[in-house]
């Protein structure tokens, strides 16, 4: 694994006045290279953390997202909405319990969990990626099929896991040049809904679907050799470097479903998976389209970035993710 510093403005200032002309040529011709490599591949994103309340984060996402679409890139965003599910409960008063981090959902939270993720998060999405043009749709898990779900324990009632993934509906919508909008609601055989991890719907989606990348925003900068050093982020890392720093516990609490989602996606199939940090505007642009990447890619055992290179590269500030 190779660790380097994270740039960026995390704060969210993301003006580019003081560009000279110069720059900004200088800037269009680096992502050159990373636009022909992807060009036709579809890159499965999930959208979450800040990006998703902050409403200058969430516009620069969504133009982020037409500008993969407008270069040839086929983009699929998948969704959750935690804190948007947390928030309708309170005003309705109805309580929230946790068990191992898990919404504890009956019958009436499921049904303000659909109506949240399906009725009023997916519809924001869509309709921010839609001010820039008619290209994209909203559908749920739920839709023709797409997510096969059951039960993770009778105890958490209908949190789901994913049984199975139908990627036929995202493939047409794909084939007809559109941007697919995920919320996270499976169903079981019966027609019963369950709502679903989202970071784990997301690499099962993008494994069926043979992405060549995932990307996960995120409140944090990457994976960090050492929480209390932004400068220790790990740039790149394979699933056997991921299990040691798991061992070891530098991987803990809360990044560890993170992590798990991340190995889930690259033994899937998907050629290397990314958390980066969502407060950052146009993060996902910055990881795909510069030399230097701003997050941590994790990489299959024996597998290379887009600059030829594995885990362990020399830290020259050349990141290629």
């Amino acid at each position: 694994m190779s660790t380097e510093p994270i740039p960026g403005n995390p704060s969210g200032d993301s003006s580019t006045s003081d560009f000279s002309p110069e720059r900004r040529a200088a800037v269009l011709i680096e992502t050159l290279p990373y636009i022909q490599r992807f060009a036709g591949s579809i890159i499965v994103v999930k959208f979450g953390g800040s990006a998703m309340v902050d409403e200058n984060l969430a516009a620069r996402f969504a133009e982020d997202v037409v500008l993969m679409h407008s270069v040839g890139i086929r983009p699929v965003v998948v969704h959750g909405g935690g804190p948007q599910i947390g928030a309708l409960m309170d005003r309705l008063g109805i309580k929230s319990e946790f068990r191992e981090g898990l919404r504890v959902t009956d019958a009436e939270t499921l049904d303000v969990a659909r109506m949240v993720l399906v009725g009023k998060v997916n519809r924001d999405i869509v309709s921010s990626i839609n001010r820039h043009g008619s290209m994209a749709v909203g559908l749920s898990g739920e839709d023709a099929g797409l997510i096969r779900a059951s039960a993770r324990n009778p105890e958490l009632g209908f949190v789901g896991d994913v049984e199975s993934v139908n990627p036929a509906i995202i493939e047409r919508l794909l084939a007809e040049d559109l941007i697919p909008v995920v919320s996270t609601i499976g169903a079981d055989l019966t027609g019963q809904a369950y709502n679903i991890n989202a970071d784990t719907v997301a690499a099962a989606l993008a494994g069926a679907l043979g992405a060549e990348r995932i990307l996960y925003l995120t409140d944090v900068e990457g994976l960090l050799a050492n929480v209390d050093d932004p400068s220790s982020r790990i740039s790149r890392v394979d699933i056997t470097g991921l299990a040691a720093l798991t061992a070891d516990g530098t991987i803990s609490g809360g990044m560890i479903p993170k992590v798990q989602a991340c190995v889930d996606a690259v033994e899937a199939g998907v050629g290397s998976a990314h958390m980066v940090d969502g407060r950052i505007p146009h993060v996902v642009l910055l990881e795909l389209f510069t030399d230097l990447g701003i997050g941590t890619m994790v990489l299959p055992d024996g597998g290379v970035a887009a600059d030829g290179h594995g885990v362990g590269v020399p830290d020259d500030g050349v990141d290629g993710s």
